[in-house]
C-alpha cells in the first residue's frame, strides 16, 4: 500500500497496534538498493508489520547540496518494497511533512538539535545543520508511525549514533536497530549517490575501502596510535580523489581518541567526480 498522508498512515496502522502487532519502520530517502533491502529483510524478521518511508528530506540539505538532483525513483522503490513484503510505503510531500509554504529556516520551523560534540565533526563539520534536519525528520516519522523498532544502516554510522542519542535523551519509545553496511562485490559501499559515478569513478572510489581496510590491517598488526594509523592513508590517495576527512573515533560516542581500541571506528569522506562519498569500518570486528 502506498500512503502519502500522515492521517492515512496513522489510520492504517491503528488496528494493528490495537492487536499488539509490532511495527517496524525503515526510514529512507528512496533510490532503494540492496543496502535498503537488507534493512527491510531484518525488519521483516523482527516485526509483524513493516513500513518504509520514502522522503527526500529538504531540511537536511545545505544550500549548495544536491536536493534538487537527488534521485527520485518512487515507482521503482514501491515495486521493490512490495516484492520484499513491505506492508506500507509512506511517501509524503514536503508540504505534508512541514506545512504548505514552509520555509527552510529555524526561524519558522521547530527543529530537533543533537549535541554539538556529536555534530561538529565528520559529516556535520562541512554540512552545518545537516543533523538537525535528520533528527527533526526522524523524530517526526517516529511520532507519525509510532514504531516499536526502527532500522538504520551502519554506512551512515554518525547518523546512527546521533539517532540513538536522540532517542535516549528524548525518551522516545522506539528501539533503534543498526544493520551492517552492504557493499558491492568490488567493496564499494552501496549508496544512492553511486548512481552519479561513471565506471571510472567507481573504480577510483574504491580507494575509500582500501584505506579503511589498510587501517584495520595495521591495527590488527598492533599499531594503535591514531595519528600513525591515519598517516597510512596517504599512499592510496591521488589527484582524482579529494579527501574531506579521515578520523578514528569511539564507535558509540564519537569521542576523539589518541589510541585506537576494538571499539574504535574509522570514518572517511571523499569526493570522486564531484560526488561526495562516505564509508567507515569498525577496527575490532
Amino acid at each position: 500500500m502506498l500512503i502519502k498522508k500522515i492521517k492515512e498512515l496513522r489510520e492504517y496502522l491503528q488496528p494493528y497496534k490495537a492487536d499488539n502487532e509490532t511495527i517496524g519502520l525503515v526510514p529512507t530517502m528512496g533510490a532503494l538498493h540492496a543496502g535498503h533491502l537488507s534493512l527491510i529483510k531484518t525488519a521483516k524478521s523482527m516485526c509483524d508489520r513493516v513500513v518504509v518511508s520514502v522522503f527526500v528530506n529538504p531540511i537536511q540539505f545545505g544550500p549548495n547540496e544536491d536536493y534538487t538532483k537527488y534521485p527520485r525513483t518512487l515507482d521503482e522503490d514501491y515495486k521493490l518494497c512490495t516484492q520484499n513484503g513491505v506492508d506500507a510505503v509512506f511517501s509524503p510531500s514536503p508540504a505534508e511533512m512541514y506545512g504548505e509554504g514552509f520555509i527552510l529556516s529555524n526561524n519558522n520551523l521547530t527543529y530537533v538539535c543533537p549535541p554539538f560534540n556529536y555534530t561538529d565533526k565528520l559529516c556535520g563539520k562541512s554540512r552545518v545543520g545537516h543533523f538537525d534536519g535528520v533528527c527533526t525528520v526522524v523524530n517526526k516519522l517516529f511520532n507519525i508511525a509510532q514504531p516499536d523498532f526502527a532500522f538504520f544502516g551502519e554506512k551512515d554510522a554518525q547518523q546512527l549514533i546521533i539517532i540513538k542519542k536522540m532517542v535516549k535523551d528524548l525518551n522516545i519509545p522506539v528501539e533503534i536497530i543498526g544493520c551492517p553496511l552492504i557493499r558491492e562485490e568490488s567493496g564499494l559501499a552501496l549508496s544512492s549517490r553511486n548512481k552519479y559515478l561513471s565506471d571510472d569513478g567507481k573504480r577510483e572510489a574504491l580507494v575509500l575501502y582500501k584505506i579503511l581496510q589498510n587501517i584495520k590491517k595495521c591495527y590488527k598488526q598492533g599499531i594503535t596510535d591514531v595519528a600513525a594509523l591515519k598517516e597510512t592513508a596517504f599512499t592510496f590517495l591521488n589527484n582524482n580523489v579529494e579527501l574531506e576527512y579521515l578520523e578514528i573515533y569511539d564507535a558509540d560516542t564519537l569521542d576523539e581518541l589518541t589510541k585506537a581500541n576494538d571499539n574504535s571506528r574509522a570514518f572517511i569522506a571523499c569526493k570522486v567526480e564531484d560526488v561526495r562519498l562516505i564509508d567507515n569500518i569498525k577496527l575490532g570486528e
